[in-house]
């Protein structure tokens, strides 16, 4: 039996801790010839170099591209996409696969597709249908809704959301998040080995605080004076983790290790191996900030977020999410909420990302789904209904 050549595109932390489950799966499959592509903040020593993580966790990347500008601005992004583009035409050209999977919503993710389409390879993906107002990761992933053939969202609502946009019902799966599978499939660190692990001490009142720039914004770093304001009121230890590779990240970044310096009980991650970081959130009081980690595996840990500003805005959420306006005083009296009463309410609600299963779920329709014209013609159901 032709085994299925699957090519699998990684750029950052963002969608490494969403596909480990799903590579892992691909890799094992007897019927499948996996094509791992790593590129953009992967191969940044800025950006913790995180590509030396797949290989550590014995996933060699087929190839790897070289794209990320050294910049902190909007037209470094551009201009990565665009390097990207050129060398994805090359490697797909070359590599021809059977289905290429791409990931959520970031910028450089266009580039695969653009190529992809081009290329005529069917393409499938995971976490469309979502909102996220205050970023162009929301145009970024509508545009990659259309231009795959095979959907894979991470809520009902969002599923629902695809079909809306005129995608036809039967290429459009409700899987859950698969960065879910880490909370399933392998136990968190206890608090003495993540203590370990990161060389400190956690306090039972550890706020974690995840904060990118709002790519939306033509100052993408505004919001995020309301943030630090609110925080120096704060007396609970802070845990840092890097922002994105946004344009306005180095800004951040600059800001943060200046609050750092001056908090003898503040820390600052470059970057986190994804089963440390969701043992972070476990062993923490709450996480401050705008991650889409928030969002999605936090109320499978039934921990206490206040989401600030409008990164997220619009996002299915639990009831364990706390939305804050970018102001310092909106921000302290949400982190207030977050008590241990607050905590205790929201252990064991329902996420609507799913039940920690999706990377089961999408390896299956992946390997099963038929190729050929009836996956890459696609209709608009929406012309067809009119």
């Amino acid at each position: 039996m032709k085994k299925r050549k699957i090519a699998v595109v990684t750029t950052s932390r963002a969608d490494a801790g969403h596909l480990h489950w799903i590579l892992k799966d691909l890799a094992a499959h007897p019927h499948v010839d996996l094509r791992l592509i790593s590129m953009g903040a992967h191969l940044s020593p800025e950006f913790g170099h995180t590509g030396r993580e797949l290989r550590e966790k014995g996933l060699r990347p087929d190839a790897t591209i070289e794209c990320l500008l050294s910049s902190d601005t909007d037209v470094g992004m551009a201009k990565t996409i665009g390097v990207a583009t050129m060398g994805l035409a090359d490697v797909l050209g070359e590599m021809r696969p059977d289905i290429l999977l791409l990931t959520a919503d970031r910028y450089e993710m266009l580039a695969p597709a653009a190529v992809g389409l081009a290329l005529r390879i069917p393409m499938a993906h995971i976490e469309g249908g979502e909102i996220s107002e205050g970023a162009i990761d929301d145009a970024v992933r509508n545009a990659l809704t259309k231009m795959s053939h095979l959907h894979f969202a991470c809520t009902r609502r969002a599923r629902e959301r695809i079909i809306e946009m005129g995608e036809e019902p039967w290429r459009v799966h409700f899987t859950g998040s698969p960065s879910l599978d880490q909370l399933s499939r392998k136990r968190l660190l206890t608090k003495e080995q993540l203590e370990r692990e990161l060389k400190i001490s956690l306090s039972s009142k550890t706020v974690v605080v995840v904060y990118h720039p709002v790519t939306l914004l033509r100052d993408t770093t505004r919001e995020s004076a309301a943030l630090f304001s609110a925080l120096e009121k704060i007396a609970a230890p802070l845990v840092f983790v890097y922002p994105n590779a946004d344009a306005g990240s180095r800004r951040l970044i600059e800001r943060t290790r200046k609050f750092v310096a001056q908090r003898r009980n503040a820390r600052l991650f470059v970057n986190l191996d994804h089963r440390v970081y969701l043992s972070l959130l476990k062993h923490s009081a709450a996480i401050v900030g705008n991650s889409s980690s928030g969002i999605i595996e936090a109320a499978s840990l039934g921990l206490p977020v206040v989401n600030v500003g409008v990164r997220q805005k619009g996002r299915d959420h639990a009831a364990n999410v706390l939305d804050a306006p970018a102001s310092a005083s909106s921000i302290r009296k949400a982190m207030a909420q977050c008590t241990p009463g607050f905590r205790a309410a929201v252990q064991g609600i329902e996420n609507p990302y799913g039940d920690g299963r999706g990377s089961e779920k999408i390896v299956k329709l992946l390997t099963t789904v038929s190729l050929g014209e009836t996956l890459l013609f696609k209709k608009n159901t929406l012309a067809t209904s009119s």
